[in-house]
């Protein structure tokens, strides 16, 4: 039964201001960033930005005090390297609970989806401990290796492996397969719209992480562009056009691949069951 008129258009309606509330932010990032202090601090709200050009972005970029450039590639090592890693690892680990179901499997099952349940913050002093006993601290280890498995990837990707058709898996066992083999040359690559779903969402995780970054990052040149932002919050107040314009950079490659990978994070959420 096809919806009527009235209802498509209430659909759309709603929709059309869901994107408005979605889309302000990014308007306001976009408008505070090309704005000056005096207008934006104003009681007076413009809605067109009085300094379109690019002086702060300049600023912003030029300043080898901030080490904007070096904040990006650190951001973009750890996001790329812990996207990957996490992926690979909540992989094997969510098809191994999804196919070897035992009383220990559902442990452990139980286990990772407690972990769901407990705040990160709680984590942070235990974790902090190690790494620093390590000799982590300021490294790209320590940033990376503490926070590579993800309870939720792992979940995803059991949910995603026990609707995958096992005729595929026999077929390729008659074959001569392994367990190894039909994973890695089976599963793996009809489970891609799930992988970039999990990939997109760990990847936008890892780059805005705040807190974990904070902590480790102790050398200057070790930071990550979430924390080179806080630096324009002094006890002298906040210098909003350089915050924002961070923003305006530090948001744009969350933006791009969010825009590549869209589609497949609806298919890969639509796949695993969490609907």
């Amino acid at each position: 039964m096809k919806p009527s008129r009235t209802g498509q258009a209430l659909a759309y309606a709603a929709a059309s201001v869901l994107a408005v509330l979605f889309l302000l932010p990014f308007y306001v990032i976009w408008r505070n960033a090309f704005s000056t202090q005096q207008a934006i601090v104003s009681p007076r709200w413009n809605w067109w930005p009085d300094q379109l050009d690019l002086t702060t972005l300049t600023a912003v970029l030029g300043n080898p005090r901030l080490g904007v450039w070096q904040a990006l590639a650190n951001s973009a090592v750890v996001s790329v390297v812990q996207t990957v890693l996490t992926v690979v690892i909540s992989l094997m680990a969510g098809y191994a609970l999804a196919r070897w179901r035992t009383r220990a499997s559902r442990v452990v099952l139980g286990l990772t989806v407690f972990t769901l349940m407990v705040p990160a913050m709680v984590t942070f002093v235990p974790t902090f401990v190690m790494v620093s006993t390590l000799g982590w601290i300021s490294s790209y280890r320590g940033l990376i290796v503490p926070v590579l498995f993800s309870a939720f990837a792992t979940f995803m990707f059991r949910q995603a492996f026990l609707d995958f058709p096992r005729e595929l898996e026999e077929s390729a066992a008659l074959d001569g397969a392994n367990t190894w083999t039909t994973f890695w040359r089976v599963v793996v690559p009809n489970t891609r719209g799930t992988i970039a779903a999990v990939g997109t969402i760990v990847f936008i995780g890892a780059w805005n992480a705040f807190l974990w970054p904070l902590l480790i990052a102790q050398d200057p040149a070790m930071r990550t562009i979430q924390v080179v932002l806080s630096q324009f919050m002094t006890s002298q107040g906040v210098r909003y056009p350089e915050m924002f314009t961070g923003a305006l950079i530090a948001v744009a490659p969350s933006l791009v691949v969010f825009a590549f990978l869209q589609r497949w994070l609806v298919q890969g959420v639509e796949r695993s069951g969490l609907k």
